[in-house]
């Protein structure tokens, strides 16, 4: 008895440090793209209207597409954390897979508009974009690196919320023990929040 008493306990510690490791990297990461996003506002108020002339070229549609399905994904994964905790392990998994799927669509959606960039000679470096002014070139070298960034992200999600599917289905993650989903919930929502912020920055500049 003292022995699982002893075992329980330092299970509860491991989960409490995942949850701290977590939030301490969610920290990092939005130190990371804080900074990202006050460069961009620095030169977005030194090139406003060349800022507001080079988000003419984005498709709004494409990003509010996006914006949407990331909303929609951000439940899935919520519930399936309480699907989980509710010990409906088959739901969870669909939820999972749901969060993936629309983790999928976000990213074909993101490579046909950064492939129609690419069509019109408009990516980092090209002639194209030499031949521009400087608040321009900033733009697009700002919206390469911020949606790049995130694109990567949400690769990373994807990995992390199929392996915890798979532990799951291997009864290694359950109701008991959930904080492996929990963590990767809360890195999800940061992924969707964060495009919250750069849709309207880089696609709605008026």
């Amino acid at each position: 008895m003292e022995h699982q008493a002893k075992a329980h306990l330092l299970e509860h510690r491991d989960d409490e440090a995942a949850k701290l490791g977590m939030w301490l990297f969610i920290f990092t990461e939005i130190l990371l793209f804080g900074g990202l996003f006050l460069v961009y506002a620095v030169y977005r108020a030194m090139y406003h209207t060349q800022f507001h002339e080079a988000s003419l070229e984005l498709n709004v549609v494409f990003g509010a597409v996006n914006t949407i399905v990331l909303l929609v994904s951000s439940m899935a994964v919520a519930m399936a954390l309480t699907a989980l905790q509710e010990n409906k392990v088959k739901l969870s998994r669909q939820l999972i897979w749901l969060t993936v799927l629309c983790a999928l669509i976000f990213m074909v959606n993101k490579y046909f508009e950064w492939g129609a960039k690419f069509e019109h000679d408009i990516y980092p470096g090209s002639e194209l974009l030499r031949k521009l002014e400087h608040g321009h070139i900033l733009y697009y070298g700002l919206y390469f690196a911020m949606t790049g960034l995130h694109a990567l992200h949400v690769t990373v999600g994807m990995i992390i919320l199929i392996v915890v599917e798979r532990r799951i289905k291997a009864g290694k993650v359950h109701a008991e023990k959930f904080v492996f989903l929990e963590n990767a919930a809360l890195y999800w929502h940061l992924v969707d929040l964060i495009w919250i912020f750069l849709f309207p920055l880089l696609y709605l500049i008026t």
